[in-house]
């Protein structure tokens, strides 16, 4: 057979593949260790640190949606980072993005001024001269987030490798924002995937992992080692999960992307809205390249609360629907402020280069019915209307009694 759809492959994860029971669901084996055929005999598993089927079964779904060579599932999204770390040396210069994920960030930043694990250069690829800055950082990995979080940055993937190519780099994408079914990495160029399986991947919300693809084999051998050694290595139960999730992949991103058109569209017509940031509008400094490295333009956007900052919290307390958390890509709507939830560990210097402002409100747009998200929405922005009426009102008031004050006449 040729070649299956991605939407088939993902539909079909982990799907009448039991070898020992013909079970069409996948089933879950939890045990920690497998028996001995005999004395110095091990089976096909022997601890499930190291191997476990039902992780394997994730593992080749992985492989098949990421046209990679392998995969290693591990048990969050951030030790997939640090397993992809274990690459480098001391003397090795990694690049990443300048706006890259709070939680990453504070990784390089970290490993390589505290434990001096690895060089690092922060590069702005939003920039004209960003090639310049990767080639004089001379890199044996280059670090790419796109659409990057929470601004939903563009970066020309296969432009990045081509120039790493001459460079002898490596090139790891996290592709957690939009999952296999809206873009594919590994054929642009790049040489591993990184995936937060926690989002979009599962898609529920209830299990917390990770996940590395390899576009070749002998670099998933060296990082599966690796996996096994630290002990980063996902649970059964967790990729069972994870697996379920998956199988459902393709229809929610569909539903997820059409509400978030609607939101967006929405948005852009707000007087309350600063500005929107999504790749899916035309006038996107990045829109363009969206459009050729990407088969849709997800379901994450954020948006700028044109109000002081003070106003936030009156516009996340009228919210019914959208809820205040952390995390993106499962089937509820969230709603989050980077700057003092998922990007709080860089700090203020940090977050003004990353472009991160007071204000900005990120949002995972889940499949309720899109009416009633807008109909959300309108709330939070009613609620700051109505206190920035107060406060008009409140001012004027104020300016008044200056005025009719006879001992302050001098002052008019």
């Amino acid at each position: 057979m040729s070649k299956r759809h991605i939407a088939t492959a993902a539909a079909r994860a982990g799907i009448a593949k039991d070898p020992a029971y013909a079970a069409v669901t996948p089933p879950l084996y939890l045990s920690s260790t497998y028996e001995l055929t005999a004395f110095q005999q091990p089976g096909a598993y022997d601890y499930s640190r190291t191997g476990n089927p039902t992780r394997d079964l994730l593992a080749e779904a992985l492989i098949e949606l990421e046209e990679g060579a392998a995969a290693i599932v591990t048990n969050t999204g951030m030790s997939a980072c640090v397993l992809v770390l274990q690459l480098l040396t001391a003397n090795d210069t990694l690049v990443i993005p300048h706006d890259c994920y709070g939680g990453s960030y504070r990784l390089f930043i970290n490993l390589s001024q505290k434990k001096q694990a690895f060089k690092l250069v922060i590069v702005n690829f939003q920039q004209s001269d960003w090639s310049e800055q990767v080639r004089l950082a001379k890199p044996a990995l280059i670090w790419l987030e796109t659409p990057s979080n929470p601004l939903l940055q563009i970066t020309d993937i296969q432009a990045v490798c081509q120039l790493a190519q001459t460079l002898a780099a490596k090139v790891v994408v996290d592709n957690t924002f939009l999952s296999p079914i809206l873009q594919q990495p590994l054929l642009l160029g790049a040489d591993i995937v990184l995936h937060s399986t926690t989002k979009y991947l599962n898609g529920h919300s209830d299990v917390v992992g990770g996940a590395v693809i390899c576009a070749d084999e002998q670099v998933g051998t060296e990082l599966a080692w690796w996996a096994n050694c630290l002990g980063l290595t996902a649970g059964a139960f967790d990729s069972y999960m994870a697996l379920r999730g998956i199988r459902t992949l393709k229809p929610r991103l569909q539903l997820q992307q059409q509400n978030a058109a609607k939101i967006v569209a929405f948005l852009v017509q707000q007087p309350l809205v600063a500005k929107v940031y999504y790749p899916g509008l035309v006038d996107h400094p990045g829109h363009g390249i969206a459009c050729r490295q990407q088969q849709g333009f997800g379901a994450m956007c954020s948006f700028e609360l044109a109000a002081e900052v003070s106003s936030l919290s009156h516009f996340f307390a009228a919210l019914d629907i959208f809820t205040l958390a952390q995390s993106l890509g499962g089937v509820e709507s969230l709603i989050c402020h980077p700057g003092t939830m998922t990007h709080a560990s860089m700090d203020a210097t940090a977050q003004a280069a990353a472009g991160l402002t007071p204000t900005l409100i990120r949002l995972s747009v889940g499949i309720e019915q899109d009416s009633d998200l807008i109909a959300d929405l309108e709330q939070g922005f009613a609620a700051v209307a109505k206190l920035n009426g107060l406060a008009t009102t409140q001012a004027a008031q104020n300016n008044e009694s200056l005025t009719l004050n006879p001992a302050l006449n001098v002052l008019w």
